[in-house]
């Protein structure tokens, strides 16, 4: 609490049906800063010094939130006993979760931010998860590297990518449900955090009701089951409490054709309370998750065989094998010691976490591509034949690949009769080993000041290679690039054999250091906080293979990538009254380029992008909060400018400059994020409540990139290609083009009947629109424009021809209904809970986004392509499910 006061509300926080105290019930004055926990016997008591009217607001995890008006006058005001419904809703976060576990399903699809949400009770953000999600709508067009995810304190991002791995503690949804989530911009007592908001998943058994419970679940999202069960000690006169808790998952195939899903899940945690003050715990946590992957597909493909359609799966002796899998496996393991007073909070902690992230696919050599999608294979390839449509071949084509759309094992096990394989099934794996060391500290201060700090460390050795899983009957592969002709490995035998490393092998070291100091003040009608942060960052790339193509900086270490970053972030909150207030943040964030867009081609060389540098983010947004008895809500305005980001990108190119598998740097490219949010919710009756959730967006590109290619070095025109296989292709006029992140307009109408009986029903209708496939920036350079065959401009390629055909269309608009309900029952003291959910209703197709295709890289080419309305090489699209649902029955006790 903040200083010294003259008044103060108090009570007991209890459940509604068993009349036992909630302690770590979370009691706020709706508006402020000022927040306390209740105790182990339930009770709170909460300062106040400014008369006026407030609303209380309760809130403690699997409990229905209650929201008391109250009028302060100076004096002490005795709440007695304030009793709380079991939240019978409570089981939507599994609905979730299975939102979450999609946006992983591919990672060409870039993931979504929904698993960010699961602790807010926000009524925007809810329905930006809950319903937006499912069409992989995206809080303010951010991804998920902008939000901070930890685990008791530690932070579970990646230095890779700078995301969460969700798939590292999912299904364990028993023992991850305790979240502290702050909200964009605002202040975090574990962290300085990310723009898009910062989630502590609290798992200490001490906050865990105590008892078994034991749920079933069935879907046809990503997976067909799952069974899950925990058991949470009470704590024992010892101070010793524990958690243990497992779930399997698993699906023949989900909703997408051909997507397997096995997984289990494990936890363990042990807590010690060594006195009134200082608790140790101990945390291990093995998810492992194996799924089949998906494709996104062209429109003509689409029309063809549906959006469920997946091209990499065939039937393998009457079962289907996907040829593209994707296996996670990383443990980890925690140490916590806490201490906790009235004044002063620390927590400090260690952890370990190793293992691999494997992802198969099956490569061909000097042999026919073996995916049914592939161009020359589907119709369009005889339409738009150069010399001349060809309709009856066309006709064929279509036929034939609707009689057998599949993966044809068969033919590949045939091709490798031989000695030598022309098909390879392999792993690109990952096996990562990271320490984290972190410590939090919170503080308060007489004078209403608080200070929150901490220090975070993370080293992380990462080992990456190829390896053969599958020479189907062959008796080696060949390790020879087919396009070059070149070694992988001088070093080592050209002939490799089932589970040899082949391809590419380097290891990548990093290091990272951050620490961050906050400062918040609170004082009668007005709140605010400033924080500070800095961050210094190396990576370093050791090659382990001395590839042909590169003899000069394949093998051995790179030079050490350094960064020195820093970030500002404040904000201001002012109260009109107790019920209305005012919030305003900004933020000034310098961050590191992530691993994953530092070197240009790792797998092969040592080679780093040029003229790195270092992100700079700078973003405010200004709030309005309503707080009445009946209605409640928030609108928001929003300003993010992302610059000098990086990306590098791999495709097949064929174009003037060259033909062949690339590598494309994207540098000093600017991105804006602008809109508005509006979340209110207004209760007609203590069963019924409507409401309404809506964002409008702005995200494009803010500025002309400079554009780099790096070809292996027999793959371009001699006099155009440096020694190390680049070229610089000048700026790419993107300027203004809409980013694919997502829709960006998306509106919520719902509403939602509670029983006093324990049973609810809810129904959300929803609109999506605005969403835009990803663009290809190679399509906007300056050689776009030249004819290879002449080296001169295309005499037609004026800037009304070719703005025509790069002309960026939005994806079909949408409209989603789903329908929620549930029931529960108490019986002698046995808790029983049915949970329902059935989403899109009526069945709406609907695209979530896609990308353009890179091999056309010249106007002739892509104008001769579009000419029949039916491009070859037309964009290719992510589709969202239709019809789903998902059913939950849980027992406790």
């Amino acid at each position: 609490m903040y200083g010294q006061v003259s008044g103060y509300a108090s009570g007991y926080v209890l459940s509604g049906y068993s009349n036992e105290p909630i302690s770590g019930g979370v009691i706020t004055l709706e508006g402020g800063l000022n927040s306390i926990k209740t105790d182990d016997k339930g009770f709170f008591s909460i300062s106040m010094d400014n008369p006026d009217d407030f609303i209380l607001s309760i809130t403690a995890s699997g409990y229905v939130s209650k929201r008391i008006p109250i009028f302060y006058e100076g004096n002490h005001i005795d709440l007695g006993n304030v009793l709380l419904d079991k939240d019978i809703e409570f089981d939507k976060t599994d609905n979730l979760v299975t939102l979450t576990d999609t946006e992983f399903s591919e990672e060409e699809n870039s993931m979504v931010t929904v698993g960010l949400l699961q602790a807010t009770k926000d009524i925007f953000l809810r329905r930006a998860a809950f319903d937006f999600g499912q069409a992989f709508f995206r809080v303010r067009g951010y991804d998920s590297r902008n939000g901070t995810v930890m685990i008791n304190g530690l932070p579970m991002n990646k230095l890779f990518d700078g995301r969460p791995q969700w798939n590292n503690w999912g299904g364990l949804n028993d023992v991850t449900r305790n979240q502290q989530f702050s909200n964009g911009l605002n202040a975090s007592d574990y962290t300085f955090g990310g723009i898009l908001g910062n989630t502590n998943i609290d798992t200490r058994p001490s906050g865990l009701r105590p008892g078994f419970r034991f749920s079933a679940s069935a879907s046809n999202r990503t997976y067909t089951g799952r069974v899950m069960a925990t058991y949470t000690s009470p704590k024992q006169n010892n101070g010793l409490s524990y958690t243990i808790s497992s779930s399997r998952r698993w699906a023949t195939e989900g909703f997408i054709d051909g997507t397997l899903y096995d997984a289990f899940s494990v936890y363990g945690a042990m807590e010690y309370q060594l006195d009134a003050k200082n608790s140790l715990m101990a945390t291990a946590i093995l998810a492992s998750n194996r799924r089949g992957r998906s494709s996104a597909i062209t429109e003509e493909v689409h029309d063809l065989v549906g959006g469920s359609y997946n091209p990499y799966w065939g039937y393998q002796n009457g079962k289907i094998r996907n040829s593209r899998e994707r296996k996670i496996a990383e443990p980890v393991v925690i140490l916590n010691h806490f201490f906790e007073s009235d004044n002063f909070n620390l927590n400090t902690g260690i952890s370990y976490q190793f293992g691999n992230h494997a992802k198969s696919r099956l490569g061909y050599y000097n042999a026919p591509n073996p995916e049914p999608v592939y161009y020359r294979y589907l119709p369009s390839f005889y339409i738009n034949s150069p010399i001349g449509a060809n309709f009856i071949s066309a006709d064929m084509a279509k036929q034939g690949f609707l009689d057998d759309p599949q993966m044809k094992w068969e033919s590949v096990y045939a091709a490798n009769s031989k000695e030598k394989a022309a098909y390879v099934l392999y792993d690109d794996v990952v096996e990562d080993n990271q320490l984290t060391i972190n410590s939090i500290g919170n503080i308060n201060f007489p004078n209403h000041l608080k200070m929150d700090f901490g220090f975070t460390f993370k080293q992380l050795e990462s080992d990456n290679y190829a390896k053969i899983i599958d020479l189907f009957g062959a008796e080696y592969h060949e390790d020879i690039d087919p396009f070059s002709n070149t070694a992988n490995n001088l070093d080592g035998e050209t002939n490799r054999y089932d589970g040899d490393i082949f391809n590419y092998h380097y290891g990548l070291t990093a290091a990272q250091w951050s620490a961050f100091v906050q400062l918040g003040y609170a004082y009668k009608k007005w709140n605010g906080f400033i924080a500070f942060n800095q961050t210094g960052t190396k990576y370093q790339r050791n090659g382990l293979f001395r590839n042909e193509r590169y003899l000069e900086n394949s093998l051995g270490k790179s030079e050490t990538i350094n960064f020195s970053n820093f970030g500002f972030k404040g904000g201001l909150s002012y109260q009109i009254t107790g019920r209305h207030w005012l919030r305003a943040n900004g933020a000034l964030i310098q961050r590191p380029a992530v691993i994953q867009n530092t070197f240009v081609n790792p797998r092969e060389n040592n080679g780093v992008v040029p003229d790195l540098q270092s992100e700079t983010v700078s973003s405010v947004d200004v709030n309005y909060f309503l707080r009445l008895p009946k209605l409640i809500g928030r609108i928001t305005g929003f300003y993010t400018r992302f610059q000098n980001t990086t990306d590098v990108n791999y495709f097949y190119v064929d174009a003037g400059v060259g033909s062949d598998f690339v590598q494309e740097v994207i540098t000093d490219l600017d991105k804006l994020h602008m809109g508005t949010e509006l979340g209110l919710e207004y209760e007609l009756s203590s069963s019924v409540k409507l409401s309404v959730a809506g964002a409008i967006g702005k995200y494009l590109y803010a500025s002309d990139p400079n554009v780099t290619i790096n070809f292996d070095t027999e793959g371009a025109e001699e006099d155009l290609i440096n020694l190390e296989g680049t070229i610089d292709l000048g700026i790419a006029k993107v300027k203004d083009y809409k980013l694919s992140q997502g829709p960006q307009k998306a509106f919520a109408l719902g509403i939602e009947y509670r029983d006093p009986k324990y049973w609810w029903v809810s129904a959300t209708t929803n609109y999506l629109a605005n969403n835009y496939a990803n663009i290809s920036t190679i399509t906007r350079i300056p050689s776009f424009y030249i004819d290879p065959e002449t080296g001169e401009r295309f005499p037609d390629a004026t800037e009304e021809n070719v703005a025509r055909l790069l002309k960026q269309k939005p994806l079909d608009e949408f409209y989603l209904l789903n329908l929620v309900g549930g029931k529960s029952w108490l019986k002698k003291g046995k808790y029983i809970s049915v949970f329902a959910s059935i989403n899109n209703v009526f069945d709406a197709v609907f695209r979530t986004g896609g990308y353009e295709q890179s091999r056309n890289g010249n106007y002739g080419q892509l104008k001769q392509d579009n000419l029949s309305g039916n491009p070859s090489f037309a964009p290719k699209y992510w589709y969202g499910y239709g019809r789903t649902y998902f059913l939950n029955v849980a027992y406790s006790f």
